[in-house]
């Protein structure tokens, strides 16, 4: 079987997941075609199942905005033509469907099936498709899909509440490769990070206001006051002066470390011993979880998906929105006694295997065919 898939290729879950879900999809056998702007950050190595297809935009003065929607369809129809691809599957609605649905249309003028799945995955929903300007197109492209998933149980409810969908979401959670992520700490890392054995606490995400990065500096502060710890800040977007600034106020800039974007982030998960998730939102929470693979407990609000992964008291905490108080005092009950500490990493590993890679992927299998036998 030959597999289209389109994404964004950035740091974002979605791009990460839909990466993730081709490179282990091409591991099998399939032949998967990955069609975006530019190759994602998640594609290295070299595969002989899986093939990059650009998406060129050209730029011509008659337009303000150049047409993607447009470029990304037209590249959909050359690459299901010449490579024989049996089925897109789309990640994220805006404005993949809608692209998959054009180019699905433009195929059958031509004696062409090709199904396109589509993938929700938080903000294409939670934020982007409520937009009047987007709605209606959203509504109808998701519609239109010949199968739907979401990433959570939680984004099930928040898309059948906000939009008027026509056919069943197949819930499938998002993924972790536990393998991956079962790295030894590298000694002189953590060494340079904590020099005196200092506990470490890592937020990793795009930075944006929904991300409430102010909490995880007010609620690690609170921790520092009681347990020597450093923080480590990786990722970047609109808020990171903020954090810088409000590091500097606080006098605690030296105790913090902003590592930019990253994209192995299974060695600094290794080194952490506590994931800080302060978020307003969160369709799923793949960061958390991929801290839980890596054995480091998560202290998070109790927003969104979240609560599919942590088991409150378990394996992490879930907190009330901007509560930093109690987010603080959660992360110091942890991190103040090592047993505690070991058992929650322990809990945390234990229940990521639930999401293991090779438990998740089966059930895009199956859909597929699902899909492909109508």
């Amino acid at each position: 079987m030959n597999i289209g898939i389109v994404c964004y290729p950035t740091f974002g879950g979605s791009g990460v997941l839909a990466t993730e879900l081709g490179k282990a999809l091409a591991d099998k056998g399939y032949g998967i075609h990955f069609i975006t702007y530019q190759q994602p950050v998640r594609l290295t190595g070299f595969s002989a199942n899986i093939f990059y297809h650009e998406v060129r935009v050209p730029a011509y003065p008659l337009f303000d905005f150049p047409p993607y929607e447009t470029a990304l369809a037209s590249t959909m129809v050359d690459v299901v033509k010449n490579n024989t691809v049996d089925l897109l599957h789309v990640h994220y609605a805006i404005p993949h469907a809608s692209a998959a649905f054009m180019a699905k249309q433009i195929l059958a003028e031509e004696k062409i099936h090709v199904p396109f799945i589509t993938t929700l995955h938080g903000t294409d929903i939670t934020l982007v498709g409520r937009d009047k300007t987007y709605a209606p197109v959203v509504t109808f492209s998701i519609n239109k899909s010949d199968a739907i998933t979401a990433v959570s149980d939680n984004l099930k409810k928040e898309t059948l509440d906000n939009f008027d969908i026509k056919k069943e979401i197949d819930v499938i959670h998002n993924f972790v490769d536990i393998k991956r992520f079962s790295v030894k700490p590298m000694d002189a890392f953590k060494k340079a990070i904590a020099p005196n054995g200092e506990k470490i606490i890592l937020h990793a995400s795009n930075f944006r206001k929904i991300k409430r990065i102010g909490d995880v500096i007010y609620t690690f502060n609170k921790i520092r006051k009681s347990i020597p710890s450093k923080l480590l800040l990786v990722g970047d977007g609109p808020e990171r002066h903020m954090a810088e600034e409000l590091c500097r106020e606080l006098g605690i800039f030296e105790e913090a470390r902003f590592l930019g974007k990253q994209q192995d982030m299974e060695d600094i998960y290794a080194i952490a011993d506590l994931f800080l998730l302060p978020s307003e939102y969160e369709s799923f929470g793949l960061a958390a979880l991929e801290a839980m693979a890596a054995g480091t407990p998560v202290v998070a609000t109790n927003a969104g998906g979240i609560p599919e992964i942590i088991t409150h008291g378990k394996n992490g905490y879930l907190n009330e929105i901007g509560n930093v108080e109690q987010m603080s005092n959660h992360a110091i009950s942890i991190l103040g006694n090592n047993v505690t500490l070991e058992a929650f990493s322990a809990a945390a590993r234990k229940q990521a295997e639930t999401f293991d890679i090779h438990n998740i992927v089966p059930k895009y299998e199956q859909l597929y065919q699902k899909v492909l036998n109508k």
